[in-house]
């Protein structure tokens, strides 16, 4: 007598805050590829004060092949709306997307083969930025939105949340959160991934998966690039400091300020090619922002009422 294959979960989570955009998220969704004895369920977390996504979701519902969870998990804190999904996952797999993103049919299939190809615990998969013709022609050539992870020294030691697939049984992230206290300046995602790495989790990459997500035209801009530069640097600066380690600090702050001098340096020399220019200078703002970080001060607010 043949047994019956046991068939696992995987849980699709989508965090939300007062965009409309979601419903073409989960209809992308709808359409995916199922990987082969996988159920799928989709939980949205509605991190508003009242539950404004709500009627949206009951809407899509009868448009969609899998169950729908709706969390509502107030109030504007990425954070709270990123841990409702995980305590709330029962699935043997967890994948992030946002909800002004839309999936590619194999996206899923992706980043289950490179689980299975390469046993990590987390992949990352890239997200491909799509500016509108209004977008400034040095940006779309340079492509400054997109995502994808960073190597150092041949492993990818931290992530984010805009396309990623965990394995909530692995042991490095039982029992694993978000930090609350980064849920309105972002980061939470980057210092997630960075402590999970450096207990011992494996990230990989699945080049394939594809997401794609729009750039409005209040994003199409060199300030509002430089302002998430900044606060990327605020982040991995507060990563790098190490209380009781004054000396460390210093070298560390020298160490940021020289970089940041020097790509400053670089985009003046390269004022007539817009691409390199622009790449140097919100390099120059990254490092600054690392310095801030090592100083201690409060990272810039993204999310919440002031960014909706």
């Amino acid at each position: 007598m043949t047994g019956t294959i046991a068939r696992k979960r995987i849980d699709i989570a989508v965090c939300t805050f007062r965009r409309p955009e979601l419903a073409e998220t989960l209809h992308s969704l709808a359409l995916i590829t199922v990987p082969a004895d996988f159920d799928i369920r989709v939980i949205v977390a509605d991190n508003d004060t009242t539950p404004s996504a709500e009627a949206l979701v009951n809407q899509m519902r009868p448009t969609m092949p899998f169950e729908i969870l709706y969390v509502h998990c107030p109030a504007s804190n990425i954070s709270i709306a990123r841990n409702a999904c995980l305590d709330n996952s029962t699935g043997h797999y967890l994948a992030f997307v946002d909800d002004d993103e839309t999936v590619s049919r194999t996206w899923l299939v992706q980043l289950l083969d490179t689980a299975f190809a390469t046993g990590a615990d987390v992949v990352l998969g890239p997200v491909h930025a799509e500016y509108a013709l209004s977008a400034p022609n040095w940006m779309r050539r340079g492509d400054f939105h997109s995502t994808r992870p960073v190597w150092v020294n041949g492993e990818i030691r931290t992530g984010y949340t805009c396309n990623v697939l965990l394995d909530l049984t692995r042991p490095v992230l039982s029992g694993r959160r978000f930090n609350l206290a980064l849920g309105r300046t972002g980061g939470e995602d980057t210092e997630f991934f960075r402590h999970m790495h450096a207990a011992g989790g494996r990230l990989a990459y699945a080049p394939e998966a594809l997401v794609f997500e729009p750039v409005p035209e209040k994003r199409a801009r060199l300030a509002w690039l430089a302002k998430r530069r900044f606060r990327s640097g605020q982040t991995h600066g507060r990563l790098l400091s190490e209380p009781g380690q004054p000396a460390r600090q210093v070298v560390e702050i020298a160490r940021a300020m020289a970089k940041s001098g020097y790509c400053a340096a670089a985009s003046l020399l390269l004022l007539g090619s817009p691409v390199a220019r622009s790449r140097y200078a919100l390099r120059a703002i990254m490092h600054a922002g690392v310095v801030s970080g090592l100083l201690g001060v409060r990272e810039l607010q993204q999310y919440g009422a002031a960014t909706a």
